[in-house]
């Protein structure tokens, strides 16, 4: 059951909807929209409408609020995975649409997210940066790259420079590899171009133990990365060094509780504070430079 204060988030209701579909109809029905959904990616994802009077979510092909992934066999827990890092993000004061969990027919539970590019039935345009770059490899690229065009688009470059780089650290500090170039985006508004929430917010160090440190490279890394590597980022955004690293320091303590505290089974959340604890260390976030 979700919180009250959830719900009305999500779904600006006071009702939690139900989600009639199992695991095993999710693909089969993403299937059977493809040519019709700009939804892309590995994992089964599907569009869904909020029903208020039945209070139900329904899959639609065109006009959804929602999206739905569902358990991945290859990969276990990820949608508590993902419900756990995007958690933790919010609590950070990273800014991320409202999400939660919620169980299929089958009793498995699916990670449903608000679709940030929505409001109310119109529809705001968004580029990620594999659009923005021209890219033909989502993973062929540096941060570097990102950061120049951000620079150069956005309509408060500094600001959204900071998040930005905030972002990496976040990624790196949860052990997200595969923080991709799609994975980063732009909406664009009438009063200009800005940095998308973040989105996508997974550990897959807990499913790949042998993932890199980043998708993308850091001065030409992607593995073996260090405090003096996300510094020199840092520069190439004129950021002062006394906030940088700012909403992480301190907060190991309460990234660990909500890690404890969530639906992951217990050797996940466990295995998670430990690469929680390691990363925090490597990058001496909470040591004075």
């Amino acid at each position: 059951m979700l919180d009250a204060k959830t719900i009305k988030a999500m779904f600006n209701s006071d009702v939690e909807p139900t989600l009639p579909l199992s695991l095993t109809d999710i693909p089969l029905r993403a299937q059977a929209m493809v040519g019709k959904m700009s939804i892309s990616g590995v994992q089964p994802k599907l569009s869904l409408h909020l029903n208020k009077p039945r209070a139900e979510l329904v899959p639609v092909a065109e006009g959804g609020e929602y999206i739905v992934k569902p358990q991945v066999q290859q990969f276990p827990h990820v949608p508590e995975n993902e419900n756990c890092c995007m958690d933790m993000a919010m609590a950070l004061g990273i800014d991320v649409p409202p999400q939660c969990l919620l169980p299929l027919t089958d009793g498995t539970l699916a990670y449903v997210v608000k679709r940030f590019d929505r409001k109310g039935k119109e529809k705001i345009h968004q580029e990620n940066f594999y659009q923005i770059l021209e890219k033909k490899d989502k993973y062929a690229g540096s941060l570097e790259e990102i950061g120049r065009a951000l620079n150069d688009i956005s309509a408060v470059p500094g600001l959204d420079g900071q998040l930005f780089f905030e972002r990496v650290v976040l990624n790196f500090l949860m052990g997200n590899g595969d923080a991709h170039f799609q994975n980063y985006s732009m909406t664009y508004h009438d009063e200009g171009i800005r940095l998308a929430p973040a989105y996508d917010l997974v550990c897959t160090k807990l499913v790949i133990p042998g993932e890199e440190d980043s998708a993308l490279t850091l001065q030409g890394k992607r593995n073996n990365l260090t405090r003096n590597d996300f510094d020199a980022f840092a520069d190439t955004f004129d950021i002062p060094e006394k906030v940088r690293y700012r909403k992480f320091a301190g907060q190991l303590s309460r990234m660990t509780q909500l890690i404890e505290a969530s639906c992951l089974p217990a050797d996940f959340r466990d295995k998670f504070v430990e690469i929680l604890e390691s990363r925090y260390q490597r990058l001496k976030v909470d040591e004075p430079q």
